[in-house]
């Protein structure tokens, strides 16, 4: 199977959903950040703060090359992966690109309560989260929406729902792919 690329804003359930399908199928996942901390051996905090954003955009589109060459695979990106070089149109010829979406109000209950974890939106109260993310999304969207296909993620909340979801996305993307060996 060609690997599956999970894209969307943070919040959206890339890694909760890559996690689940993973452990339904055994199916490897790859949480792209987590991959690239391995690899580099510090945080991502950190190569940002050593290499600035454009430091930390070049490693990670060179360990998105990496992982792409991998075969049933699933790839969590970061949030702000397809929006640099040619990422988008990149894992776009080599696998399927799934861009997970949820209403903004489902992604800013998320982001509230974890938004601690994530330095980029730390240090922001209830109003300017929303802002925060009705501005990235405008600018994300349209490199969003060159993906291969959309999937729905607003219901991750309860174990039933991610139940429910991850069975959707194994029917929807996985079974499909998956050819019989004789």
């Amino acid at each position: 199977m060609r690997p599956i690329f999970l894209i969307g804003f943070m919040g959206s359930g890339k890694s909760t959903l890559g996690r689940l399908v993973s452990r339904a199928t055994g199916i490897a996942f790859i949480d792209l950040d987590n991959y690239i901390e391995g690899r580099f051996s510090r945080s991502i905090s950190t190569i940002f703060a050593e290499s600035g954003e454009d430091g930390f955009r070049d490693i990670e589109r060179r360990m998105l090359h990496e992982v792409a060459e991998m075969e049933d695979v699933l790839v969590a990106c970061g949030g702000g992966t397809p929006c640099f070089f040619d990422n988008i149109d990149y894992m776009n010829s080599k696998g399927t690109t799934v861009w997970l979406s949820a209403d903004n109000s489902v992604l800013h209950s998320r982001l509230m309560r974890g938004r601690h974890k994530r330095p980029l939106i730390a240090s922001l109260d209830s109003d300017g989260l929303t802002r925060f993310i009705v501005d990235a999304l405008a600018r994300r969207d349209p490199f969003y929406s060159r993906a291969s296909c959309r999937f729905e993620t607003s219901l991750l909340e309860t174990e039933t729902d991610r139940e429910d979801t991850a069975a959707r996305f194994i029917e929807q993307y996985i079974t499909p792919s998956i050819t019989p060996r004789t």
